[in-house]
Parts: C-alpha cells; structure tokens; sequence
C-alpha cells in the first residue's frame, strides 16, 4: 500500500473558564509555534462574524518560547478563537520532499499559516448533518471506476492535487462556532492509497473506506482507493487494469460534482503543467449569496398550495411491529442497452422523459402496495432534484451539494391512462424545478409535514457528459476509462432507489434499504415490479391503456409494511474508550461534533500515555442538555473532567463547559488541537496537552 499525505505543524490550545456566564472572564493559552499575524487574522475575523465585538480583543502575555496566553475579561467567544488558530495550515510555499519508500510524506517549511474562511450552511447541509448526525456511515457515498492502462500514482496524485488547488469545495471542511459552518481553507491535500492485487477484496474494500466516514475538521471531502488487478501472464503485453474507489461526504459533494470533477482530473493528468490558474470562480461562496437573496414567499406559497399527504407512502405495519434486523439490504435490477434504448424512444414520444418514466412507474408500485381494488388515492415519494436548474450563471460547473431531495405528490387514477400519469408526473416535476433551491426541511416546516413522510427517494443519475476529445487523448496513452458508477450506500430514507445508464448502455436501477424498517425481500419485489414495467410498458402500453391494466401484469406478492423506527436499547452517546489506570484519576472527555467517526478517537487512545480514563461524548449545540445528561454519573461522583477535541470542537466544548458549570459550579479545562492526521502526527501533540491539563485538574 502506498499512500500521500502532509505534515504541518501542530498548535494546542488550552481553555480555562471561570464560570457558566457568557460574560465570565476566561483565558486561552496556545501552545506551539504563533505568529502575529495569524493571531492578528484570527481576531479580525472573529470580528467580522460579530460586529458586536468590534474594538474587543483579549489581552496576549507571552510567556515564553512557544507559549502564549490569552486573557479575556468582557464576553469573548475563546472557542471559536482556538478552532480558528489551530486549524490553520502553512500555505504551499517552501514544499520540498522527504522520506520514500511505501509511505512518501511530503514535508514542508514553515511559511505563514493561512486562516479558513467561514461560511454559513445551506438549508440542505444543515438538514443532512442533522439528519445523520449519530449515523456517519450516512454521511458517506461512493462512486466506482475501472482503469484500463497504465497508472502512475505519483501523476494521478499530482493531478488531484491541481484539481484540489482549483476548487474551494476540495479545500473545505466543517466546525462549529459552536453551530455548524463550513471552514475553506488555503491548502488541501488529496488522500489517495494503493493496495497492491490481493491485499483486500474489492468489497472489503468498499466497507473499509465507507467505515472511515471522514474527519469533518480536516479538509478534503474527497479521497481516493486504488487496488490493482489480478498480473497478466508474463509476456501478453497487457496491464491489469485498477479499480478506483472515489469515497465523499455527502455534505460537501453530490454525485454529479464527483463527475465534473472527474473531467477536470483527465485535463491535469493528460497535462504537463497544471491546467489552471486559480480558483473557481463562481464557486460555493457566490452560491450561497445567491441563495441568502431569494425570497421564500413564493416557494413557501407553491408548497403549502401542493404537497405530500400524510398516509401517501408505504402502508404501516403494526405499532410495536419490529423487522428483527438492522444494517442495509441492497438489490439490483438492469434495462438491457436495447432495453433502455427501447424506453427513451418510447418516453421521448410521449414528450417525457426516462426519469418521469421512473417516478410515473413508481407511484404505480406504492399504489399498488395499498391495494389493487381501491380507488384513486394519493402517493408520495422524494425525487432527487439537480438543483441547478437556477438563474445562476455558471452554477452548472459549481462543484457542492446541489442534488435535492423534494416531496413528490402524484393522484394515481387506476382507471386513468399510464398516458394521462406519465404528463402529470412531467408537469409536478416541471413544477417543482422553479423552486428546487428549497430544502425539504423547509417545506416540512411550511406544511407541518411529519420528518418521516413520505419514505421512499428515486434518483436518476444523468447521462455522462462527453469527455470532449479527452476520450483519445487518454488511448493515445493506451488508456480507458469506465464511466464512475455509483456504489450503494447507508440511506437516510427506508428505501433508496438509483438509476444510472451503466458502461454497457443498459438502465442499472439500485435500491438500498433501511433493514430496520423494510424487509429485504419487499424492497427487492418493488424494484423487480419497476423494472419490470419499465421493459414492458414501450411495448404494450397504448394510449388508452390504463394503469389497472398496466399493472395486472404483475404476479400477486405479499404488500410491503414499512415498520417504525427501532428505537436504540442503548444510549451511545457517552463511549467508553478505556478505564482509568490508577483509582481516583481524572476522566479525559473527547468531544465529537455530529458526525464525526469515532476511530477517530480510538487512534488517540493507543497513543494517550496517561492513567487517565478516556470517553468519546457525541455532543450537538442542538442537544446540549442530553450530552450533559450522559456525563451526569460522572459530575455526580464528584469528578472534573477535561473536555477535548481535534479543531471544530473547541466551541462545542466551550458551550458544554458552561452546561456543565451550571450545574456544579465549576467548569472543566478544555484542551483543542489540530485537524485529526491518520499517522499521529496531530495526535501526539493533542494527547500531550491533555495529559498535561489532566494533571492540572487532577
């Protein structure tokens, strides 16, 4: 395996608070190497985000080599302030390499640090953070492709690193203040790791780097697996191909900017030189201005007018009906290439198109699941919106978060023709498109929707766009590549559906399910039932044909039940990493901000040296109240924790320290270090400063 990464230069800051209040005097002291003008930067921009502080800055003591203190009488966010130094990285001047072998780090000089800029969430981030927040995995998609010729790791790397250096998204990451914001930092390195043929499966593989999920404080939202193929037989001339692994957080990326992104990485491999001269512009910034200027009035209006009915889905099975499992089903359906070549034309005729074809089939399956003798009756599911079909220039090369989530509602008729469905399907989606900007937490919030309702999300990856003569320039160097197919996921929903336009020509339709929620074989008969309607309707459905007769093609089937959600037997928001060495000593309380992968923590554990007990606490500024309840057997034993974090928790654990100074008077040092680092650099520099905060409090 071999694998490229950066070393930067660690900074640790230690918060004292002398009381619950917010105007209560506390001091920061740091740790490590600070130069004036990053601290200089770092108070204007604390600054810049409240006005209110404007001519309030802590008093700076310097106490020696290295250490600095910071000391704060009036109301001073110190949280903020430590996430902000210690997440600043050196800028790209003064690289030079070190080290070989399988690992090769790329070590630098020590220029002036640069300061992540801070920008506000969309509606859409905020609502996946908070939907996923104790389900990271959730947080995590993948797409897949085949590499067909030679690949030379150091030139795909480079490659990637143009394209990182071009685009703000790759260079982003999260923290929170102590709500949730996105961090756009400087500099960025893309991650990506080799593993040579055998050293893992393929699907091994895939699970493993699902498993990481991503260190939400550290940028880069997207890393990158190779594993190479089976050798050739000596002498044949051919080079096994590799299969590349793009792993992203959904947060941050939808599938389509992995795609655009993809066509920009050719341009840069294919080059010399790198292709660019700066960054994007626009970029994610000027979609989020955009953004904070529209007018919510008209949107609010078209989705309080239309919606989703509250009973529209799948029907309930029982209360206190449980499937007996958990984790995720998947199941596969294909359009052969005359198949799906069969359905465009057919859908193209009907002034529709292929996705319409697959919400108008859809809503006659989960019609279908309420039983086949009812009457008209309504149904909901989410389709996936581009969300760049706005008056925005430029916003269809902005690589973000655009793919929507929305609520469709169709009136299915089963005496009304699959005609007559297929334009009420074009015109809802048609509809809907004027306001795709709109978050579906918003219209819940409009309409007074259950979260839950409906249950059910079809997505249609489009077409992949042409390579643009890169295609024979990649053959000029006996090289082919596979159109990126995406690879099944943790669902949000209880089901997902996903169609894409596979390699071959064929129409791949992919469902995932919530286990807990949908049996297996359910999830699977409704996507048999779909794909099955989408080979035959081209070839029977006549104008006048209805959807009872479309839809007494299809054999009888137990109705799939879709079961409440399993309530957790456990509370984990309070894990154990290790007990304490010696009777009587401190407990180190790691903050993890929502989302956040606990092996994140663990590395810290195998390299924290002191006697004391070491827990992970899942906090959210949402939820403060439950995380000081999960440290109450500890508070009530009498115990002062030291709260700590990786940068993007320091105000996290700020807010927490309060909650916890309320209570007992006294609140709890909290230690911040640099973004989280895979090989122990941060690590040990954040495991030493809390050993040292742990003797204090001890």
């Amino acid at each position: 395996m071999t694998a490229e990464r950066d070393a930067d230069v660690s900074l640790t800051a230690v918060l004292t608070l002398s009381g619950p209040a917010r105007d209560a005097p506390g001091t920061l002291e740091l740790h490590g190497p600070l130069e004036p003008l990053l601290l200089e930067a770092a108070l204007a921009r604390v600054a810049a985000g409240r006005p209110e502080l404007r001519g309030t800055r802590p008093r700076t003591v310097r106490r020696g080599p290295g250490r600095h203190t910071l000391e704060a009488d009036a109301p001073y966010p110190l949280g903020v302030l430590a996430d902000l130094l210690t997440a600043a990285v050196p800028g790209p001047a003064g690289e030079h390499g070190a080290g070989g072998g399988k690992h090769r780090i790329l070590a630098r000089r020590q220029p002036v640090a640069a300061l992540p800029e801070l920008l506000a969430l969309t509606p859409l981030q905020r609502e996946l953070l908070s939907d996923t927040a104790d389900r990271p995995q959730q947080q995590v998609a993948q797409l897949f492709q085949r590499w067909h010729g030679p690949l030379d790791t150091g030139r795909f790397t480079a490659a990637w690193q143009s394209v990182f250096d071009h685009e703000t998204v790759l260079r982003s990451a999260f923290v929170w203040d102590p709500q949730p914001r996105i961090a756009l930092h400087a500099r960025a390195r893309p991650e990506v790791v080799r593993h040579e043929h055998g050293a893992l499966t393929w699907q091994a593989l895939v699970e493993q780097e699902r498993a990481r999920g991503f260190g939400l404080g550290r940028p880069g939202p997207l890393r990158f697996a190779l594993l190479d193929g089976a050798p050739q037989e000596p002498g044949d001339g051919c080079v096994p191909p590799t299969d590349v692994l793009l792993t992203y957080h959904r947060g941050l990326l939808d599938s389509r900017s992995v795609r655009l992104l993809l066509h920009e990485f050719y341009r840069a491999y294919l080059s010399a030189s790198s292709p660019h001269g700066g960054e994007r512009r626009p970029d994610l910034r000027d979609y989020r201005r955009w953004l904070s200027a529209q007018d919510p009035a008209p949107a609010r209006d078209f989705w309080t007018r239309t919606g989703v009915a509250p009973s529209a889905g799948l029907p309930r099975a029982r209360p206190g009906a449980v499937t007996g499992r958990q984790g995720t089903g998947r199941a596969l359906a294909r359009l052969t290439r005359a198949e799906a070549a069969r359905l465009a034309d057919w859908t193209a005729r009907r002034g529709t198109t292929e996705s319409g074809a697959l919400q108008a089939v859809w809503a006659m399956v989960l019609f279908r699941t309420g039983g086949a003798d009812r009457g008209p009756a309504p149904v909901g599911f989410h389709v996936t919106l581009s969300g760049r079909g706005i008056p925005m220039e430029g916003v269809e090369h902005i690589p973000g978060l655009f793919d929507n989530p929305l609520p469709m509602s169709l009136d299915v008729d089963p005496e009304g023709t699959v005609s007559a469905l297929l334009r009420d399907v074009r015109d809802r989606v048609l509809d809907m498109a004027a306001y795709e900007w709109v978050s579906a937490g918003q219209i819940r919030q409009w309409r007074g929707l259950d979260a839950d309702a409906p249950e059910t999300l079809l997505s249609f990856e489009p077409r992949p766009r042409p390579l643009e003569g890169l295609t024979a320039q990649l053959a000029v160097q006996g090289i082919y590549v596979e159109e990126a197919a995406p690879v099944g996921g943790r669902t949000v929903f209880p089901m997902d559906v996903v169609a894409h336009h596979d390699h071959l020509g064929g129409l791949a339709l992919t469902s995932v399910n919530d286990r807990g929620r949908l049996h297996d074989d359910h999830a699977a008969q409704m996507l048999a039932q779909s794909a099955r309607l989408l080979r035959e309707l081209p070839g029977s459905a006549g104008d006048s044909t209805t959807v009872a007769e479309a839809l007494s093609t299809l054999a009888d089937a137990d109705a799939p039940r879709l079961y409440d959600r399993p309530t957790a037997a456990v509370d984990r928001r309070l894990v154990r990493l290790r007990g304490a060495a010696r009777p009587g000593a401190v407990t180190v309380c790691l903050i993890a901000p929502p989302g956040t992968p606990l092996d994140r923590y663990a590395d810290l554990a195998r390299h924290y040296q002191g006697p004391e007990a070491l827990t992970v606490l899942r906090a959210d500024v949402a939820r403060m109240p439950e995380a000081v309840e999960a440290l109450r057997p500890l508070l009530a034993a009498g115990a002062r924790p030291v709260l700590g974090g990786f940068s993007g928790a320091g105000a996290l654990a700020c807010e927490l320290a309060r909650h916890i100074a309320a209570g007992s008077g006294r609140a709890p040092l909290v230690v911040v270090g640099a973004a989280h680092d895979a090989d122990g650099d941060r690590v040990c520099g954040l495991t030493r400063a809390l050993g040292a905060a742990a003797r204090r409090a001890d």
